[in-house]
């Protein structure tokens, strides 16, 4: 009898501990859902069925909270939605509505405290949240295919960034799709990160990058935003076949970037962003739309890009020295390029220069590349930007007998950027890759 007690008592254990480590389904009307979370074991997966949950969770051991179709977790307007702060834990298709809206606090749709590492975050939606996902101190996070809308309700410098990042290390930010934010993916003091096939929408910025190193940015679209990519205080990064469409006033802006490559990229429409106030949110509203910003910015490669009808193609200045750039389509830019200084700026590599809508060169020996050079700029343009008063003059005879006399007499050019080896024919965007780029591509792709 006593065997049988002892057996009796070892399946007992056994079948305890089959439903402490295994599956446990939740429905609305099964009380708090803390309650279930402090119950649960280590690695469990807890299933939300279809229906209301109440938020304002804290997941503080490694498990998975999993939502079936048409489960929805609800903050009731307090805090954040999910608060986690253990290790190795998953968030899978929920909907998240409704955080508290106190950004000195960081209320977040999930926010993951420091050393929760090897969050997996992937196709959920996130609806009136502050920020949307808060991740900071940890190590290689996995954010996939999650919708994130901000409260179009809320003035957008009120509004969180939907994807916050701080002082992450390795990971993946892929397919998520943003739209409404303050920032839509936000990253400072970060290393080794991979950005890929986003889709960020009517934000500030669609990609803010802050003192982060060594990270790619492949394959992301964004529209709508007042800047699509916003490089700043970064070195050795990869930002590969990218779309900017319709951004305005920058579709690439790079300052303080170094040591990178700026390859494939498409960057169209790039407009001034003419709004009330003059200014907001540090960003100068009607100022020229710039397809590609470069700003203090040295030893970098561009090279198979593609910017085209905007109101300014390139602008570099501030010491943006030993680039290379080559293989870059220029097309139907109100002003191909702007270039203050007069040290000279050769754009072109090994005998391949950039494609120029605007060249008016020609190609005798029919070997793809102009037999003159390209020089978009004159003394006459200086004088325009650095007094911009002058520009009633433009079209004046004085204005117009001036350029004919550096076209004429080569000694009066002051010096600038030079493509010595213009393209007869555009590239195609990221024509120039390298093997290794496209092999990223490819899998960015799949």
């Amino acid at each position: 009898m006593k065997r049988l007690f002892s057996f009796l008592g070892g399946c007992g254990l056994l079948l305890t501990a089959t439903f402490a480590f295994g599956e446990l389904r939740i429905a609305p009307g099964d009380g708090p859902l803390q309650t279930h979370i402090d119950a649960a074991a280590p690695g469990s997966e807890l299933i939300l069925t279809e229906g209301l949950h109440i938020g304002s969770i804290l997941i503080d051991k490694p498990l998975t909270l999993r939502g079936e179709p048409g489960a929805i977790l609800d903050g009731e307007g307090n805090g954040d939605v999910i608060r986690i702060s253990a290790p190795d834990v998953r968030i899978e298709g929920l909907t998240l509505r409704n955080s508290g809206f106190n950004l000195t606090d960081m209320n977040a749709g999930i926010h993951v405290e420091r050393e929760a590492h090897r969050i997996h975050i992937e196709n959920n939606v996130l609806e009136n949240v502050a920020f949307g996902l808060w991740l900071w101190h940890l190590e290689t996070p996995s954010v996939i295919g999650n919708r994130i809308a901000g409260n179009t309700g809320v003035r957008s410098q009120d509004r969180g960034d939907a994807i916050r990042l701080y002082n992450i290390s390795g990971g993946t930010i892929a397919d998520n799709d943003v739209r409404d934010s303050r920032d839509a993916i936000y990253v400072d003091t970060s290393r080794d990160l991979t950005f890929r096939n986003n889709r960020l929408r009517d934000s500030r910025f669609g990609i803010h990058y802050m003192f982060t190193h060594g990270g790619k940015i492949v394959g992301n679209h964004t529209s709508g935003t007042r800047a699509g990519y916003a490089l700043m205080m970064s070195r050795d990064l990869e930002v590969v076949n990218n779309r900017s469409e319709r951004d305005m006033n920058y579709g690439i802006l790079m300052n303080y970037v170094n040591y990178s490559t700026i390859a494939g990229n498409d960057i169209r429409g790039i407009t001034a962003w003419h709004g009330p106030g003059g200014s907001e949110h540090g960003v100068t509203l009607g100022a020229e739309g710039k397809a590609l910003f470069i700003y203090n910015s040295q030893h970098n490669e561009i090279r198979g890009n593609r910017l085209a009808d905007s109101e300014m193609g390139i602008h570099l200045t501030a010491g943006s020295e030993n680039n290379r750039l080559y293989d870059n389509a220029f097309i139907n830019n109100r002003q191909q390029v702007m270039y203050v200084a007069t040290r000279h700026q050769e754009w072109s590599r090994d005998g391949r220069g950039n494609y120029w809508s605007d060249y008016l060169g020609w190609d005798l020996d029919g070997n793809g590349v102009g037999d003159t050079p390209y020089e978009p700029n004159d003394a006459v343009d200086r004088l325009l930007w650095r007094h911009p008063e002058a520009r009633l003059l433009l079209h004046s005879p004085a204005v117009v007998a001036l350029r004919w006399v550096q076209r004429q007499f080569p000694i009066f050019r002051a010096q600038g950027v030079r493509d010595s080896a213009p393209l007869m024919h555009a590239p195609s965007p990221g024509e120039a890759l390298s093997l290794g780029e496209a092999l990223s591509l490819g899998e960015a792709h799949s």
